[in-house]
């Protein structure tokens, strides 16, 4: 009996283990090529665009840290996303040194050029001082579909108990549709992808894949598979779209790219902030993004070794979003758990 009561206690043990994982979360990543351990992963290139202006308006040259330069550091410094990679109407971007001034040209211009408020501004320290520079871009993409999808009936996310909203084609949907559908690939029923055309420049990618990989090697693979595929290419009438509403807001802090001095300055980066705020339906997309550094003199206190904190933030397919005319995406996104990151919308 003593021995089916302990077997009892241990079989409760590790099932209190099994269920006291770190809650799964929606992570933000800095670069395509960014690791993480989170199944809902998403991507801008806002981010960059800030690091990219760090380099070459403040710093003149690559980010170095005078305790060591981290793998993060020297990837953002190649610079594998640029203001080359959008056309100028999507995106704002500014530097210069920290001040009130600078706060009220930023909000200025994102009101004129994207009638938008900006949601980080007011929580930061825009007080002027040594060494103290401010790095800010916002992109803004608002498009539509050609045509409405259809909305579909709420149904079951992968392996979620909760249902969700759905948009696309089914057998009752007008035909029409069906133009706006570029089928890349369709090897099997869990390995296919589609582009879907809109009103503007924009293309939406949706490939579905369990692939767990980076953004970077999933693009990869999604050109390479439509390189090789050799079918049928149009959405013909029989065959169907069914697609996820969208709505997410993320903000992210970097926080292991600050407190460290950067060589050949006197300064250091204090804040490392990008949000995003996304939404998509059977309408369109809708896409938010601000990213902001901010640098401070440093401390230089001799010893002194900043200790990096880590932010662990946790399905089944891979959006991206890329202008028609440009090499690459500015944009992805790795859905997990639909449910949870609707939840995350405002």
């Amino acid at each position: 009996m003593k021995k089916i009561v302990t077997l009892i206690t241990v079989l409760l043990l590790a099932s209190s283990v099994t269920f006291a994982k770190t809650p799964q979360t929606l992570d933000v990543l800095p670069l395509m090529s960014s690791q993480s351990n989170h199944a809902d992963r998403l991507w801008v290139g806002t981010f960059q665009l800030v690091w990219n202006d760090l380099m070459d308006g403040i710093v003149k040259g690559p980010v170095k840290f005078t305790n060591g330069t981290p793998q993060l550091v020297k990837a953002l410094n190649k610079q594998s996303f640029t203001a080359n990679d959008l056309s100028e109407s999507s995106y704002y971007k500014t530097y210069g040194e920290t001040s009130p001034e600078l706060k009220t040209q930023i909000e200025t211009a994102i009101k004129e050029k994207f009638d938008e408020t900006s949601d980080v501004l007011d929580g930061l320290d825009w007080s002027k001082g040594e060494g103290k520079y401010t790095v800010y871009a916002m992109l803004k993409k608002d498009f539509k579909f050609m045509t409405a999808f259809d909305k579909l009936k709420p149904a079951r996310f992968a392996r979620s108990l909760a249902k969700v909203n759905f948009f696309g084609i089914d057998n009752n949907s007008n035909k029409i549709l069906d133009d706006m559908v570029h089928v890349l690939f369709y090897n099997s029923s869990n390995d296919f992808a589609v582009a879907i055309i809109t009103d503007g420049p924009d293309i939406l990618y949706l490939y579905r894949t369990n692939d767990n990989k980076t953004f970077d090697k999933l693009y990869a693979d999604m050109q390479n598979k439509e390189s090789q595929y050799v079918g049928n290419r149009e959405f013909s009438s029989k065959d169907e779209l069914k697609v996820p509403d969208i709505n997410l807001y993320r903000m992210k802090s970097f926080d292991e790219l600050c407190n460290h001095n950067i060589k050949g300055t006197n300064f250091e980066i204090g804040q490392a902030i990008e949000t995003v705020d996304f939404k998509m339906n059977n309408e369109g997309v809708k896409l938010k993004s601000e990213a902001l550094i901010m640098t401070k003199m440093s401390a230089l206190l001799p010893g002194e070794v900043s200790k990096p904190r880590k932010f662990f933030f946790d399905d089944t397919f891979v959006m991206f979003l890329q202008e028609s005319d440009k090499e690459q995406p500015y944009f992805a996104l790795r859905v997990h758990d639909v449910s949870l990151i609707n939840k995350t919308g405002r």
